[in-house]
């Protein structure tokens, strides 16, 4: 009995190899095949990869990197003064890119609160106009600083009703004051500001003797 179990034991073992090795393929017994070579083939060689330094690489060398798309940009009206200067610096700018024209900028009104005598007082007014959940923001005039504006209008009448709203919400030291006066003159267009435009745009800003830059309406 122990003989036929040591035969048994061996035949299987037997089996067993000579199906592994596959052997058995012909009577339809071999094991699954554990190798994917359509894998292989997708692997990136390793003999093809360069490492290139930060400070060398490229835009071009950054794969999925994608350049910020043309925007347009606009200055608000700029005075005859200026016009001179601001044209020296865009005859350098290519054809199309850029184009003046008449414009009016309409006066412009604010609930206004100052002038305070120190910026710890503005920061204790604007702790204040939060409780009261009143919104506030800093006078585009620069000879209004250190003030708060709470709210532009285009017209006075307009500034002194919101000042009337204001009072009743608790607001009582604030007055109506002209922010700027109607402006003449012509409104400079970018139409299309690309990556070499933009490179650029320190000049032209300098030119500007202070206006803004901003998004197209």
């Amino acid at each position: 009995m122990l003989r036929l179990a040591v035969l048994l034991l061996l035949l299987a073992n037997a089996a067993y190899y000579a199906w592994s090795q596959g052997w058995l393929a012909g009577a339809g017994f071999e094991p699954a095949r554990q190798t994917e070579p359509q894998r292989l083939r997708q692997q990136i060689k390793p003999d093809t990869l360069r490492i290139v330094p930060g400070e060398e690489a490229k835009p071009s060398d950054i794969v999925g990197a994608a350049a910020r798309a043309p925007e347009c940009l606009q200055a608000g009206v700029v005075d005859d003064a200026q016009i001179a200067s601001l044209r020296q610096v865009l005859e350098a700018w290519p054809a199309g890119s850029w184009s003046l024209e008449p414009a009016v900028e309409p006066a412009r009104w604010i609930v206004y609160m100052g002038k305070y005598l120190t910026l710890e007082n503005v920061s204790r007014k604007k702790a204040e106009l939060r409780q009261m959940g009143v919104s506030f923001e800093a006078p585009s005039n620069p000879t209004l600083e250190p003030g708060l504006s709470l709210g532009g209008f285009p017209t006075q009448a307009a500034a002194a009703a919101q000042m009337e709203v204001l009072a009743q919400r608790g607001v009582h030291t604030a007055k109506v004051v002209q922010e700027r006066p109607e402006a003449r003159g012509q409104s400079l267009k970018l139409p299309a500001v690309d990556e070499s435009l933009r490179l650029r745009l320190d000049d032209l800003k300098a030119a500007l003797n202070g206006k803004t830059l901003r998004p197209c309406r």
